[in-house]
Formats: structure tokens, sequence, C-alpha cells
């Protein structure tokens, strides 16, 4: 899948930061990551994801919601919660989640 940068967006909304450390290409991440961004998109309120991973396991994940109800629905899914289950006992050496309200927002790109 190919992934650009989220544009700025008319706050207010909310992000999940998701950062953790992990071996890169674990067995079945790929598939769970592919089936997880595809829950995540057909979520109503869904605005767009980043992500990034360095060589060596560190990655960082943003994932831009319009309000507190669509994320609450993305943590209360079930194939979500299946996943992070399974990624804590096969996956990941540490991670962590944090979220935050956008107050201000804005992007440039090059001409």
């Amino acid at each position: 899948m190919t992934q650009s940068l989220v544009a700025g967006l008319e706050p207010p909304y909310y992000t999940a930061v998701f950062t953790s450390i992990r071996p890169d290409d674990p067995e079945g991440y790929a598939e769970t990551s592919t089936r997880m961004q595809e829950i995540v998109q057909g979520i109503p309120g869904f605005l767009g994801y980043e992500s990034a991973r360095t060589p060596g396991g560190i990655g960082i994940t943003v994932a831009y919601f319009r309000d507190l109800d669509s994320l609450t629905v993305w943590q209360h899914n079930t194939e979500h919660q299946a996943a992070k289950r399974y990624g804590r006992a096969h996956w990941y050496e540490k991670y962590s989640v944090h979220i935050g309200k956008v107050e201000r927002s804005y992007s440039f790109e090059r001409a």
C-alpha cells in the first residue's frame, strides 16, 4: 500500500500515536497490518495515518480521527484487540500509545 503524509486537517481532531520496538518482518505481521489498515479505513471518522520504521525496529504510527467516538470504535474493534494481544505475545519488545487532541494543524508542500 502506498502511503503519503496526511495534510493539515481542520481541528479539533484526535491522534493515536503508537510507538514500538519489534524485529523487522516478523512472521504474520505484514498480513495482520494490512488487515488492520482495511478495518480502520472503514471506520467513519477515520482521517488517515502515517507510519515510519527505522532499521533495527523502532516504529511510529500516527492515526488521525475526527472525534473520540471514532477512535473508541477502533480501540474496541475485536480484530484489533486480538491483533494487539498477539503482538504483545509474539512481535513487540515494547510499545506505547499516546492519545491526543489536536488544536492546531498546518502543512507545507513544495511546488
